[in-house]
């Protein structure tokens, strides 16, 4: 049998590191591949790494078949489960990968939604694929406890706490590539990087070009700023602006403290991962 390498699929996983797959390298040499590749049809979902280092060197392996695949959606959210049991990745690699799933989740809720509401039709559910470009299936129902629609259920997900997943969604939502590169390459922490993340996206790529010290420097400067702010002034009342009504001083007034109570609740949310950050380094260097 012909195995397909979907290069969609096998780069939805963050790849390992050059350490990290030269020692998996070593180990199948040592001891062989282990572990079975998985397979829906012909396409390899899983064990991409282990495929190309047996292929180069000519080593035999096995394949299982999940038969459970109706859907690219199923092939996605398994491997996002798989991954997500794995220590091997970052704080921020888990809360992409549960961020990830609560997208494709809520998209499916609403799919489903759609059909029962009959405003679209229920697709067709073809069987496994023997080609790479598998036709979309019916989605399969999905479990309550897979409902992701709070962050605490997100920071459990991800085995994060609700103030990391806020500060991971901001730095996927307004991150420059070049920040959040630098936040999956450990070179800033998930608190700076949110914080850097709030400033224009070309101050961004400037602070992550010139290294970790000043990305540290610029989440500094970006909390220093907030906690400097001015509380915003008191809208005038009508009769002190002949000809005016207060309606847009009032509204002005309504958004300066809005957007100053977000970034509170984002300091306060950076300021508690950094307690506990230290209470658990403390709780480390006790019992060792």
């Amino acid at each position: 049998m012909d195995i397909v390498v979907n290069e969609e699929l096998k780069a939805y996983i963050e790849p390992l590191t050059p350490e990290e797959h030269d020692a998996l390298e070593r180990s199948i040499l040592a001891e062989g591949c282990r572990d079975a590749l998985v397979l829906w049809g012909d396409v390899l979902v899983d064990g991409h790494n282990r495929y190309g280092i047996c292929q180069k060197h000519g080593l035999p392996f096995q394949t299982v078949q999940n038969p459970r695949f109706k859907s690219m959606e199923d092939v996605h959210l398994w491997m996002i489960d798989q991954h997500l049991g794995r220590r091997s990745l970052s704080d921020y690699q888990r809360g992409v990968l549960a961020l990830r799933k609560r997208e494709i989740v809520a998209e499916r809720r609403a799919r489903r939604a759609a059909v029962e509401s009959g405003a679209v039709a229920a697709p067709e559910a073809p069987a496994a694929p023997e080609v790479v470009a598998a036709p979309e299936a019916a989605p399969a129902p999905l479990p309550p406890q897979d409902s992701l629609e709070t962050r605490e259920a997100l920071a459990r997900a991800a085995r994060l706490s609700s103030s990391q997943v806020v500060l991971i969604e901001k730095i996927q939502k307004q991150g420059a590539p070049e920040l959040v590169a630098a936040v999956k390459a450990g070179v800033v922490s998930i608190n700076a990087a949110a914080a850097v993340a709030t400033l224009p996206a070309e101050e961004q790529a400037a602070a992550a070009a010139a290294g970790a010290e000043e990305l540290k420097q610029a989440a500094k400067r970006v909390r220093e700023s907030r906690r400097k702010a001015p509380a915003p002034s008191p809208a005038p009342a009508a009769d002190e602006t002949p000809g005016r009504t207060d309606e847009p001083v009032a509204e002005a007034s309504v958004t300066a403290l809005q957007q100053r109570i977000a970034a509170l609740e984002a300091e306060n949310a950076a300021l508690r991962e950094e307690l506990a950050a230290l209470r658990a380094a403390q709780t480390s260097s006790l019992s060792s």
